[in-house]
């Protein structure tokens, strides 16, 4: 019998991690959230570095910057994230737009805004959202696309900050973050607005997480609902709380459907108490794998944008998973009407349509209209549950074009509204201005201009009254007899395309299940890859959904530009046998890749969902 103790278990020895040295953080546009100060990236040596390149256009980025916020709490002292401000459309390259977008969405931490791409293409992103996650000596240890990342995040935060605190690299300390000045106006980037039978206006307040009632005048205020804050409670008009909230419809009975965006929630204001309720939503956000129906109040919505009375049912614009779905007063029930989740511009049953961040709405007769943000398009919906575009062509052709819809351009709109003779106003946001289709002529022109950021309208008699949002306030405008004469100009995205070589193309994307965890492989394949093409000629061959992550494409050699669309999807679960019910997780994102055919370029296109491409360590 040996009564020696036990040689006591050695500690597992830290995972080796593919290490890159981070590049500079450089952005023509400078510093916001620092008190005027440039930083470098030896300023972040000795914390975990999480850079997160985001635009303000983009529903997926504005999910991140709200994944974001707890894990920032949580390890204040230790990790600081930076957003790298990265824009698509014309408008989000200018500064003031993206200073504005920064206090709109409430981000507390430092941002680099990059309007010439410079660090998205040091270091060789190719989606928003995406997250590059920097150790405490400077190195890339891991890079995620798309939302539903933080998870795996702050696993690995936990693990850089143990390892480095032992190796005495860690450097705790308050971050450089410095709020800006409130500034003391009646409304702080409000979204949408209502007319209501009193002739007064209720308007969502959205950054100031409240309602607000304004007399007929548009600008004194009648009350305040909500209590300012961000919070999901019920109540009376002064307990009650909101997050971000958009669309306003007025139902039937004469109370008001409220679109709580970053709730994922709809909730009803009873006009004559104030008082708020929940219709519809859990508070947390719809998933892929999540029900698509049924009670309302135990099904999970991704940020309403918008709500309208359409058919006896309220439509709401879910600009988050790209579908338009219906809430049910009378069943108190809800499910999707149009939309697949992929995001591009497709027309058709609703079923088979594709929408990207629908945001705006409007009833008129027997069309529901809608203002689709991404793809800079004004569509409607018929009776029967179809789709069509009545102007806009997709994901990468924007600008401020009037004439004949089919070549007429939009700059991301968030509102429409309907005029008495049938035409549409479109709230064309980045362009500034105030825009008009009339259907009988197929004509789309130019109302007004000099609008900053108009988000919606509403129509009072005569004048349309427009919800300026980054000038904070409502302006009424007569409506013009003439148009406004605007000198075209139109834009792609300002992506540079991805040289590859005509033929054969290896697509791969990358995902790597994060620490702790593996595929989940119960019910089947875990991981599923769609890809698509536009123009559809470009692809020869490799088209269609299949459950790996590599695939052969053949690209043909006479289309010499296009885009490759691309949706990865991959499962992930906790890797603990004792554990009967482990955690699991959906890893997703939608690429839309310019490509330009040149020959001698790259054979193989890698995609990064989550983790680091070991051919170059990106």
């Amino acid at each position: 019998m040996n009564d020696a103790a036990p040689a006591p278990t050695p500690a597992p020895a830290p995972r080796k991690r593919v290490r890159v040295r981070a590049p500079e953080l450089i952005g023509k546009g400078g510093w916001i959230n620092t008190g005027g100060k440039d930083l470098k990236l030896a300023d972040f040596r000795g914390r975990t570095l999480i850079l997160d390149f985001w635009t303000f256009c983009c529903i997926n980025c504005l999910h991140v910057l709200d994944e974001l916020r707890e894990l920032e709490e949580r390890h204040r002292d230790t990790v600081v994230v930076v957003g790298v401000h990265s824009p698509k459309f014309v408008h989000e390259a200018e500064h003031q737009a993206v200073v504005d977008a920064v206090e709109r969405y409430g981000v507390e931490h430092p941002v680099l805004d990059d309007p010439e791409l410079a660090t998205w293409k040091q270091y060789a992103v190719r989606a928003w959202p995406t997250l590059v996650v920097i150790d405490p000596e400077g190195y890339v240890v891991a890079q995620h696309a798309g939302e539903g990342h933080v998870h795996a995040i702050e696993r690995l935060v936990a693990e850089l900050e143990a390892e480095h605190e032992a190796k005495g690299t860690l450097r705790r300390g308050d971050g450089p973050y410095v709020a800006p000045e409130p500034e003391p106006t009646v409304l702080r980037f409000p979204g949408k607005a209502l007319l209501l039978p009193s002739g007064n206006f209720l308007v969502s307040d959205t950054t100031r997480h409240q309602l607000v009632e304004l007399a007929e005048d548009g600008e004194s205020v009648v009350r305040r609902i909500g209590t300012g804050a961000r919070g999901f409670t019920d109540g009376s008009a002064g307990q009650a709380s909101f997050n971000e909230p958009q669309g306003l419809a007025q139902l039937d009975d004469g109370s008001v459907v409220v679109a709580d965006t970053v709730n994922h929630a709809l909730r009803r204001l009873d006009l004559a108490s104030g008082a708020v309720t929940t219709l519809a939503g859990t508070g947390s956000q719809w998933m892929q794998g999540a029900p698509t129906s049924g009670p309302a109040r135990e099904v999970a919505l991704s940020s309403p944008w918008d709500v309208a009375l359409f058919g006896g049912r309220v439509w709401i614009a879910m600009a988050g998973v790209h579908q338009l779905w219906t809430y049910d007063p009378a069943a108190e029930s809800v499910q999707v009407a149009a939309g697949t989740t992929n995001e591009g511009l497709v027309d058709g049953p609703g079923a088979e349509a594709w929408f990207a961040q629908p945001s705006g709405l409007a009833a008129a007769g027997d069309r529901l209209w809608l203002a689709d943000s991404e793809t800079s398009a004004l569509r409607w919906v018929d009776p029967d549950g179809a789709v069509h575009t009545a102007v806009g062509t997709g994901l990468f052709d924007f600008g401020h074009r009037d004439g004949e819809a089919g070549q007429a351009l939009l700059q991301h709109p968030l509102g429409v509204t309907a005029l008495p003779d049938g035409s549409v106003a479109v709230a064309d946001t980045y362009n500034h201005a105030l825009r008009r289709y009339d259907p009988a002529t197929g004509e789309v022109t130019t109302l007004a201009t000099d609008l900053r950021e108009p988000s919606d309208a509403v129509l009072v008699g005569d004048d349309i009254v427009v919800v300026e949002s980054a000038r904070h306030r409502l302006t009424r405008l007569r409506l013009p007899e003439e148009a406004v004469r605007v000198e075209a100009v139109a834009h792609r995205t300002q992506r540079a395309a991805t040289e590859v070589a005509p033929g054969r193309l290896r697509l791969e994307v990358i995902f790597q299940a994060p620490a702790g965890q593996k595929l989940d492989t119960r019910y089947g394949p875990s991981t599923r890859l769609l890809v698509s093409a536009t123009p559809p000629g470009l692809l020869l061959k490799g088209e269609g959904a299949d459950s790996d992550l590599s695939r052969e494409l053949e690209l043909d050699p006479a289309v010499t530009e296009g885009v490759l669309h691309v949706s990865a999807m991959a499962a992930s679960c906790d890797d603990d046998p004792a554990n009967e019910y482990p955690a699991c997780h959906v890893h997703q994102q939608d690429w839309g890749v310019p490509v330009r055919l040149v020959a001698g370029a790259a054979d193989r296109l890698p995609l990064v969902l989550a983790g680091l491409d070991a051919v170059d360590g990106r």
